[in-house]
């Protein structure tokens, strides 16, 4: 498993989000910097984020998660046509990033 891994779930439709697209980024100095990107899978997931033995330097993070087309797909309008989750990487475990998304909100928090 990626030392970072995501999960997105629609909690309008009780429903895993499958398609999206994410990018992981470095904050360096006043710039954020592109170290992966992925797309979630059927069950919303993205656990290869990385490649399995890859330990990120500590630091600033953020996963930039491009929601608008998810929501396009079901004809729903968004107010979010993207959203970032910016949190600190202190040490070498895993960080598990979930996301509850709707059309007009969203919620995270460190998962395990």
């Amino acid at each position: 498993m990626s030392q970072i891994t995501a999960h997105i779930l629609d909690t309008t439709r009780g429903r895993p989000v499958a398609g999206v697209q994410a990018s992981l980024l470095k904050q360096q100095e006043n710039e954020w910097k592109l170290t992966a990107s992925g797309t979630t899978d059927n069950n919303g997931r993205i656990a290869n984020f990385l490649p399995h033995d890859s330990i990120l330097d500590n630091g600033i993070y953020k996963i930039k998660f491009f929601t608008r087309e998810y929501f396009t797909e079901l004809s729903m309008p968004a107010f979010y046509p993207y959203i970032e989750v910016v949190f600190e990487i202190s040490s070498t475990e895993h960080y598990h990033i979930p996301l509850l998304v709707s059309p007009f909100g969203y919620t995270t928090y460190r998962g395990s």
